[in-house]
């Protein structure tokens, strides 16, 4: 039998000042020393969030590799190895499956073995990706906001527009002359390549004909460009 921890922290922060790392290896090997086990190998994941499954994480995949029949492992909390019941039930039937227990610390032990045990952890893990679902639906929120207050959310800029200091999507004077340009060469006919060409030679702007197209798009559905 060999014993294995895991410790984990979601920021490079978090992992550079050793916030809550020293904490769950203390935790870990006090449980190993009350079991009189001797622990071979602490798996440490720094700055890896818990919405990455176990074994899609550097040092989890690692640990999952190393796993032979009757081994053991021990994490100080659900949520160090888990962020959701989907992830942590698979991970859960896969141990049992190669005889390799898991204790988690705040469940009180061993969550691989018997069916009262396995039923908390469901509970649990389903509470945790309920926590998650409810952390995704605020930052949409948040997006929901700052469009209807004009902010930029990222990615790539509108054409016509610039981005303030505060995030809030300034006009272009000269782009937004060139997006008149383009409303009036486009109702002629004239192809999205000539017009791209056009903004070239006639307004000294790199726009391509897939982002022309882009601008005429928008601006049949009335969008910001």
């Amino acid at each position: 039998m060999t014993v294995y921890g895991y410790a984990r922290v979601s920021t490079e922060r978090q992992a550079d000042e050793g916030v809550s790392l020293e904490e769950q290896i203390r935790r870990i090997e006090g449980r190993a020393l009350e079991q009189g086990w001797k622990i071979a190998e602490v798996f440490i994941e720094r700055g890896i969030s818990g919405s990455v499954p176990l074994g899609d994480r550097p040092e989890g995949a690692r640990l999952v590799a190393a796993l032979q029949p009757g081994d053991v492992v021990i994490a100080a909390k659900l949520d160090r190895m888990f962020r959701s019941a989907w992830n942590a039930l698979n991970v859960i039937r896969d141990f049992q499956r190669r005889q390799v227990s898991l204790w988690l610390l705040d469940l009180g032990g061993d969550v691989s073995g018997d069916g009262i045990a396995k039923l908390v952890l469901t509970i649990l893990a389903a509470i945790a990706e309920f926590e998650r679902e409810r952390i995704g639906e605020r930052i949409r929120d948040a997006k929901r906001h700052q469009r209807r207050t004009g902010q930029f959310l990222g990615g790539d800029r509108p054409f016509g527009w610039r981005v303030g200091g505060d995030g809030v999507l300034i006009e272009d004077e000269n782009e937004q002359r060139a997006i008149a340009e383009i409303r009036r060469l486009r109702s002629e006919g004239m192809s999205y390549r000539a017009i791209s060409e056009h903004m070239r030679t006639e307004f000294g702007l790199s726009i391509s004909h897939q982002g022309v197209k882009r601008v005429v798009d928008r601006l049949e559905r009335g969008g910001t460009e």
